[in-house]
Protein backbone atom coordinates (compact mmCIF):
# COMPACT_ATOMS: atom_id res chain seq x y z
CA UNK A 1 0.00 0.00 0.00
CA UNK A 2 1.06 3.55 -0.51
CA UNK A 3 0.48 5.87 2.44
CA UNK A 4 1.73 9.39 1.78
CA UNK A 5 1.87 12.46 3.92
CA UNK A 6 0.52 15.83 2.93
CA UNK A 7 1.75 18.85 4.95
CA UNK A 8 3.07 16.53 7.69
CA UNK A 9 -0.24 14.66 8.03
CA UNK A 10 -0.17 10.91 7.41
CA UNK A 11 -3.15 8.57 7.00
CA UNK A 12 -4.31 6.95 10.25
CA UNK A 13 -5.09 3.27 9.73
CA UNK A 14 -6.40 0.94 12.45
CA UNK A 15 -4.29 -2.24 12.69
CA UNK A 16 -7.33 -4.40 11.81
CA UNK A 17 -7.73 -2.77 8.37
CA UNK A 18 -6.80 -4.24 5.01
CA UNK A 19 -5.33 -1.79 2.50
CA UNK A 20 -4.47 -3.32 -0.88
CA UNK A 21 -0.91 -2.75 -2.08
CA UNK A 22 -2.13 -0.86 -5.15
CA UNK A 23 -4.28 1.62 -3.17
CA UNK A 24 -3.01 5.15 -2.51
CA UNK A 25 -4.02 7.10 0.60
CA UNK A 26 -2.69 10.64 0.98
CA UNK A 27 -2.84 13.03 3.92
CA UNK A 28 -5.71 13.28 6.38
CA UNK A 29 -7.38 9.91 5.81
CA UNK A 30 -8.64 7.92 8.79
CA UNK A 31 -9.74 4.28 8.59
CA UNK A 32 -11.49 2.87 11.66
CA UNK A 33 -11.51 -0.83 12.65
CA UNK A 34 -12.06 -3.56 10.05
CA UNK A 35 -12.14 -1.17 7.08
CA UNK A 36 -11.05 -2.64 3.75
CA UNK A 37 -9.60 -0.63 0.86
CA UNK A 38 -9.38 -2.67 -2.35
CA UNK A 39 -7.18 -2.46 -5.49
CA UNK A 40 -6.64 0.89 -7.21
CA UNK A 41 -8.54 3.01 -4.70
CA UNK A 42 -7.30 6.61 -4.49
CA UNK A 43 -8.13 8.55 -1.31
CA UNK A 44 -6.75 12.07 -1.18
CA UNK A 45 -7.23 13.93 2.09
CA UNK A 46 -5.23 16.99 1.17
CA UNK A 47 -7.43 20.11 1.30
CA UNK A 48 -9.87 18.56 3.79
CA UNK A 49 -10.22 15.26 5.66
CA UNK A 50 -11.59 11.77 4.91
CA UNK A 51 -13.01 9.53 7.64
CA UNK A 52 -14.10 5.94 6.98
CA UNK A 53 -16.15 4.21 9.69
CA UNK A 54 -15.77 0.73 11.11
CA UNK A 55 -16.45 -2.27 8.86
CA UNK A 56 -16.87 -0.15 5.74
CA UNK A 57 -15.35 -1.27 2.45
CA UNK A 58 -14.19 0.76 -0.52
CA UNK A 59 -14.02 -1.37 -3.64
CA UNK A 60 -11.73 -1.42 -6.65
CA UNK A 61 -11.10 1.74 -8.64
CA UNK A 62 -13.02 4.10 -6.38
CA UNK A 63 -11.90 7.73 -5.98
CA UNK A 64 -12.37 9.50 -2.63
CA UNK A 65 -11.74 13.26 -2.45
CA UNK A 66 -12.78 16.46 -0.68
CA UNK A 67 -13.34 20.19 -1.27
CA UNK A 68 -11.29 22.97 0.27
CA UNK A 69 -12.61 25.77 2.44
CA UNK A 70 -13.50 28.98 0.60
CA UNK A 71 -15.24 32.30 1.18
CA UNK A 72 -18.48 30.76 -0.04
CA UNK A 73 -18.03 27.56 2.01
CA UNK A 74 -15.77 28.30 5.02
CA UNK A 75 -15.52 24.63 6.11
CA UNK A 76 -15.23 23.15 2.64
CA UNK A 77 -16.57 19.62 2.27
CA UNK A 78 -14.81 16.73 4.00
CA UNK A 79 -15.70 13.16 3.06
CA UNK A 80 -17.28 11.23 5.92
CA UNK A 81 -18.30 7.59 5.49
CA UNK A 82 -20.18 5.94 8.34
CA UNK A 83 -20.08 2.37 9.63
CA UNK A 84 -21.02 -0.75 7.65
CA UNK A 85 -20.96 1.06 4.30
CA UNK A 86 -20.28 -0.82 1.06
CA UNK A 87 -18.95 1.36 -1.76
CA UNK A 88 -19.06 -0.58 -5.04
CA UNK A 89 -16.44 -0.75 -7.76
CA UNK A 90 -15.38 2.43 -9.57
CA UNK A 91 -17.41 4.95 -7.57
CA UNK A 92 -16.57 8.59 -7.01
CA UNK A 93 -17.34 10.14 -3.63
CA UNK A 94 -16.49 13.83 -3.39
CA UNK A 95 -17.01 15.94 -0.27
CA UNK A 96 -20.13 14.15 0.90
CA UNK A 97 -21.42 12.57 4.12
CA UNK A 98 -22.68 8.99 4.21
CA UNK A 99 -24.43 7.58 7.26
CA UNK A 100 -24.41 3.94 8.38
CA UNK A 101 -25.50 0.78 6.54
CA UNK A 102 -25.42 2.18 3.02
CA UNK A 103 -24.73 0.43 -0.26
CA UNK A 104 -23.36 2.60 -3.06
CA UNK A 105 -23.76 0.73 -6.35
CA UNK A 106 -20.95 0.33 -8.87
CA UNK A 107 -20.03 3.46 -10.80
CA UNK A 108 -22.15 5.81 -8.70
CA UNK A 109 -21.06 9.44 -8.26
CA UNK A 110 -21.91 11.34 -5.09
CA UNK A 111 -21.02 15.03 -5.16
CA UNK A 112 -20.17 17.86 -2.74
CA UNK A 113 -22.52 18.61 0.13
CA UNK A 114 -24.63 15.48 -0.30
CA UNK A 115 -25.93 13.88 2.89
CA UNK A 116 -27.00 10.24 2.72
CA UNK A 117 -28.87 9.18 5.84
CA UNK A 118 -28.65 5.66 7.35
CA UNK A 119 -30.01 2.53 5.63
CA UNK A 120 -29.97 3.58 1.97
CA UNK A 121 -29.36 1.76 -1.32
CA UNK A 122 -27.95 3.85 -4.20
CA UNK A 123 -28.22 2.06 -7.53
CA UNK A 124 -25.31 1.39 -9.87
CA UNK A 125 -24.43 4.29 -12.15
CA UNK A 126 -26.49 6.82 -10.18
CA UNK A 127 -25.51 10.49 -9.95
CA UNK A 128 -26.31 12.29 -6.70
CA UNK A 129 -26.04 16.03 -7.46
CA UNK A 130 -24.55 18.57 -5.03
CA UNK A 131 -26.26 19.36 -1.73
CA UNK A 132 -28.98 16.72 -2.04
CA UNK A 133 -30.19 14.73 1.00
CA UNK A 134 -31.16 11.07 0.58
CA UNK A 135 -33.47 10.12 3.44
CA UNK A 136 -33.22 6.88 5.37
CA UNK A 137 -34.89 3.66 4.29
CA UNK A 138 -35.14 4.11 0.52
CA UNK A 139 -33.74 2.88 -2.79
CA UNK A 140 -32.43 5.66 -5.03
CA UNK A 141 -31.49 5.27 -8.72
CA UNK A 142 -30.87 7.35 -11.82
CA UNK A 143 -29.04 10.34 -13.24
CA UNK A 144 -29.94 12.52 -11.43
CA UNK A 145 -30.86 10.18 -8.62
CA UNK A 146 -34.52 9.80 -7.67
CA UNK A 147 -36.18 8.14 -4.70
CA UNK A 148 -37.78 4.96 -6.05
CA UNK A 149 -39.32 3.06 -3.13
CA UNK A 150 -38.97 1.98 0.47
CA UNK A 151 -36.39 -0.73 1.06
CA UNK A 152 -37.70 -4.25 1.53
CA UNK A 153 -36.89 -5.90 4.86
CA UNK A 154 -34.47 -8.28 3.10
CA UNK A 155 -32.65 -5.33 1.49
CA UNK A 156 -32.30 -3.55 4.81
CA UNK A 157 -30.82 -6.71 6.35
CA UNK A 158 -28.42 -7.06 3.41
CA UNK A 159 -26.89 -3.61 4.09
CA UNK A 160 -25.28 -4.85 7.32
CA UNK A 161 -24.54 -8.32 5.89
CA UNK A 162 -22.68 -6.85 2.91
CA UNK A 163 -20.31 -5.04 5.26
CA UNK A 164 -19.81 -8.19 7.35
CA UNK A 165 -19.04 -10.18 4.18
CA UNK A 166 -16.24 -7.74 3.39
CA UNK A 167 -14.85 -7.95 6.93
CA UNK A 168 -14.60 -11.71 6.44
CA UNK A 169 -12.98 -11.28 3.01
CA UNK A 170 -10.42 -8.74 4.23
CA UNK A 171 -9.51 -11.13 7.09
CA UNK A 172 -8.92 -13.88 4.52
CA UNK A 173 -6.62 -11.53 2.56
CA UNK A 174 -4.73 -10.56 5.72
CA UNK A 175 -4.31 -14.21 6.75
CA UNK A 176 -3.12 -15.16 3.26
CA UNK A 177 -0.26 -12.67 3.52
CA UNK A 178 0.84 -13.89 6.99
Amino acid sequence: MTLRRYKKIYPSIDESCYIDSSAVLVGDVECKSDVSIWPLVAARGDVNYIKIGARSNIQDGTVLHVSRASEVNPLGFPLVIGEDVTVGHKCMLHGCTLGNRILVGMGAIIMDGVVVEDDVFIGAGSLVPPNKTLVSGYLYVGNPVKQVRLLKESESAFLKQSALNYVKLKDEYINEVN
